[in-house]
């Protein structure tokens, strides 16, 4: 029997609260949910990745038939799929004969691309819904960001808290600031982090047992382990994970957000990412617990608005970033860097400690957090001078969370500089010593952050002062770099020209 709608539900929208469901009648529309494995292999994704979003969407096509829909899944091991969104889509149609295809808006340029030109080529209506997950739409960013010479996070930060009344009150900030930052940047010094709450995990039940198997089989040659895979993959575990972080580690999350440690992937960090992205979570239910906890006393201030500034400030940032400016935002390169990404980085084989730290825990677990990402994995290939596409890449490829719209802004802009100032005032650059500061992953390794040249130079600092050296002219004219280009003064030439010396080998050698 033929359907009216065709109702698409991708990977990364798994909510009951989806404006095309809302837009359905289950008596009469289909809903359409496929596997592809092009989308695995659009970037050589790990494994956590792709099991992650495939027994996430069987968890709630099952959700889905409980309400009374009729779901019509196409399976990655069905033998006559397709491989890929166009093709399962044009034969979707074949079989159900809608008078439109109804989708909300993917959280991918390329992804939106290709459903428009799949239902095109089957002379069908294709209606596009926005995304009312989000908190800020497209239309509301596109106008907050008119006029302006330059976007900045924290402008439009507060704007949203007003808005929201989201640790406001009487139209002023809780507290008396709007940002909490300066309080945010602790370490653990020489004795370490103690008695971490580890997070809850979910034990993979027999559904996602079947999908690590088809994984395995289907995607052996992909990066990645699945040995510890324990994420959430239902609504309710999602919700039961975003207790568990409001109630052990929120209250500890400002002070240590920044901070690592060797062996402790988690410390205080909240691994809702992953849950938030797929819309297992809605930011909204987020933020209101994160309130709750600071009016009911379970957690400072700077804690929650640290937390907060992360879900209502640079999530929604650089969602409005990404479909501002895409699809010309994927090929800045605004430092005209061109180093291939580094082997190691699918291997983790590497003699610096603290990139063989962030990336065997990455390979293991599809999971870093933000420093880790911005300051070790990330400020590396900075520093390198990686082309900004291979890291762009590579980051969608190994984090279970990465979806392109949060993804790109954040590597191809906050941590490499290449939109050229659009999601940071600057490059976020330093030397090997902000890493001995801020974690423990220098005891023991054999390369020395104080030395910049020599056996036991370490590169961090070796190429933070050859990328001074080389974009000198450039951020010689960034007020908040001067500084630090000034320090290259009170080297002599011939430790300029060492540096310069090691650097090259460094790039020779990857």
């Amino acid at each position: 029997m033929p359907a009216r709608q065709l109702i698409v539900v991708l990977g990364d929208q798994l909510s009951l609260d989806s404006s095309a469901l809302a837009a359905a009648d289950p008596r009469r529309d289909v809903v359409w949910m496929a596997e592809v494995p092009a989308e695995a292999r659009h970037v050589w994704s790990h494994k956590a990745r792709i099991v992650l979003f495939l027994s996430a969407m069987r968890h709630f096509a099952e959700e889905l038939r409980q309400q009374g829909w009729q779901v019509d899944y196409r399976g990655l091991d069905q033998p006559d799929n397709r491989g890929d969104f166009a093709g399962e889509l044009q034969a979707a149609i074949g079989r159900w004969q809608p008078d439109r295809v109804l989708l909300v808006e993917p959280g991918e340029w390329r992804v939106r691309r290709l459903f428009e030109q799949a239902a095109a080529a089957s002379r069908t209506e294709l209606s596009i819904l926005p995304d009312g997950h989000f908190l800020c739409t497209r239309d509301e960013f596109a106008r907050h960001a008119e006029g302006r010479k330059q976007l900045r996070q924290e402008f439009f930060y507060r704007e949203l808290r007003k808005r929201t009344g989201i640790l406001m009150r009487d139209g002023q900030p809780l507290g008396g600031k709007w940002n909490y930052d300066a309080e945010n940047r602790g370490s653990f010094g020489k004795s370490g982090p103690r008695d971490v709450p580890a997070p809850r995990r979910f034990a993979p039940d027999q559904l996602t047992r079947q999908v690590i198997q088809l994984v395995e089989q289907r995607f052996a040659d992909h990066p990645g382990r699945l040995k510890h895979f324990d994420w959430p993959v239902t609504r309710r575990q999602a919700e039961q994970a975003l207790e568990d972080f409001i109630q052990q580690r929120l209250p500890w999350f400002g002070q240590y957000q920044d901070a690592m440690w060797t062996g402790q992937p988690w410390l205080y960090h909240s691994r809702l990412s992953a849950a938030l992205n797929l819309k297992l979570l809605d930011p909204r239910d987020v933020l209101r617990a994160a309130e709750a906890a600071w009016h009911g006393g379970a957690a400072p201030l700077a804690a929650v608005e640290g937390f907060v500034r992360q879900i209502l400030g640079w999530r929604e940032y650089v969602r409005g970033v990404y479909w501002l400016l895409m699809p010309e935002y994927l090929e800045r390169n605004a430092l005209d860097a061109q180093q291939p990404l580094p082997d190691f980085y699918w291997t983790g084989q590497t003699e610096m400690n603290c990139l063989r730290e962030a990336l065997h825990q990455t390979l293991d677990l599809g999971y870093a957090h933000h420093i880790q990402r911005l300051m070790i994995t990330g400020l590396y290939a900075l520093l390198l001078g990686v082309r900004p596409r291979a890291v762009h890449e590579w980051y969608l490829a190994v984090y279970v969370d990465a979806v392109e719209w949060v993804e790109l802004p954040n590597t191809l802009g906050m941590s490499q500089y290449a939109d050229g100032g659009v999601m940071a005032s600057k490059p976020y650059v330093a030397t090997g010593k902000y890493i001995q500061r801020m974690s423990n992953y220098c005891a023991g390794c054999r390369f020395d952050p104080a030395v910049a040249s020599g056996p036991r130079a370490c590169p961090f600092t070796t190429l933070y002062w050859d990328f001074l050296l080389r974009h000198r002219p450039l951020l010689a004219a960034n007020q908040r770099m001067a500084l630090q280009v000034k320090n290259l003064d009170r080297k002599r030439p011939d430790e300029l020209l060492a540096i310069q010396q090691q650097a090259a080998r460094w790039k020779a050698g990857g």
